[in-house]
């Protein structure tokens, strides 16, 4: 897996923060509300993260992604950045066929593809699929889903063994992805993690509108990451997804916090529906401390 991002080297300034938010979505108020709490943060461009779909579910493809653009933060990307880039049939979210989140991707898909320009979906054809980079003493590496697999599912509840062979093939101590849409952390072992920041564009299924970013906070060779919600307009989305596809259940879900299908989810995501998240913090200590203990 190929197409890091040489640019990316604000992370690797000691004691630089990094801002991580999943896939836009289209959610134009979101992005707005996340350009501002970056911009209160004293986070530069340099230092915010993208795990990609920034086109997808919402009412704005077109104004997200220009936004997207000129704020000028890192961008991996994702299954929707490269079915648009090549102007394929559908999204590629590896929905399976027949189901109710294939019907619904139909519908905002030929929205988004419609509403992009060729020069919108050539930068996205431009986007790395994975980016490497250092914070702290750790290794870090962004992808979108998995690491052979652009659109792979990766939730809390997949076992942690798969993950650490994800982590292994990336030869990463901390991998951030995203796909999945719902905010975790789950530690791997010693000094490994992977990281799911949760989406921006739509609630976590969590009966909350909010959505969710996380920050990375270098500290002592270590790093500390933390989950964080963040209100925005979601009445405003709303109203502005029914005017551009009336009857879309979407955005009921941007006022309910609720997901219009659970196809998706395994067992242990679809019991917590509706059940506030509070995702814990963790401080994953470099490797070389960490195995300094063992």
């Amino acid at each position: 897996m190929t197409g890091a991002r040489a640019g990316f080297a604000g992370p690797g300034r000691p004691g630089d923060r990094v801002l991580v938010f999943g896939g836009p979505y289209s959610n134009l108020q979101a992005l707005r509300a996340m350009r501002a709490r970056a911009a209160g943060l004293a986070i530069a461009p340099a230092n915010a993260l993208c795990t990609g779909d920034i086109a997808a579910y919402g009412a704005d493809p077109a104004a997200v992604c220009d936004l997207m653009r000129d704020w000028g933060c890192a961008v991996v990307m994702g299954n929707c950045e490269e079915q648009f880039a090549a102007a394929a049939p559908d999204c590629g979210c590896g929905f399976d066929d027949g189901s109710a989140c294939d019907a619904l991707s139909r519908q905002w898909y030929a929205h988004a593809l419609s509403a992009l320009d060729d020069g919108q979906r050539a930068w996205m054809c431009t986007l790395p699929r994975r980016i490497d980079f250092t914070l702290g003493e750790l290794r870090c590496t962004a992808i979108h889903g998995g690491a052979t697999r652009i659109n792979r599912f990766i939730f809390p509840s997949t076992p942690a063994e798969e993950k650490r062979r994800e982590a292994d093939i990336l030869a990463a101590d901390l991998v951030i992805a995203g796909h999945s849409g719902l905010p975790f952390t789950q530690v791997l072992g010693a000094g490994r993690a992977w990281h799911n920041a949760g989406a921006l564009g739509l609630p976590a299924n969590d009966g909350t509108p909010d959505v969710w970013y996380s920050l990375l906070t270098p500290d002592g060779g270590g790093l500390a990451i933390s989950h964080h919600r963040l209100a925005y307009d979601h009445g405003g989305a709303a109203k502005a997804l029914r005017a551009a596809r009336p009857g879309d259940p979407y955005a009921g879900a941007l006022e309910s916090g609720l997901w219009p299908s659970l196809d998706i989810l395994p067992e242990a995501e679809r019991a917590l529906t509706g059940r506030r998240l509070d995702p814990a913090g963790v401080f994953l200590s470099s490797p070389i401390i960490a195995g300094a203990g063992t």
